[in-house]
């Protein structure tokens, strides 16, 4: 049994946003390095998403595709 209710979910991409419209001014220089790290890691894991969806796709199509000229 839940105490609290649960909130509402954000939105796909709210995260990112808010990232996006922090205030940089507040972190020191090397809190902006770990920060950039972190994204750099959050690009590399992104692509790797992508790259795992385009050889689904490409399994898919070649497998409907098959025999067809």
């Amino acid at each position: 049994m839940l105490d609290e209710p649960a909130g509402p979910r954000g939105g796909r991409g709210d995260a990112l946003l808010a990232v996006t419209r922090e205030d940089l001014d507040l972190y020191g220089v090397s809190e902006l390095e770990e920060r950039v790290e972190m994204l750099e890691g959050e690009l590399a894991r992104t692509r790797r998403q992508i790259e795992k969806k385009g050889a689904a796709r490409s399994a898919a199509d070649s497998f409907f595709n098959f025999g067809k000229s």
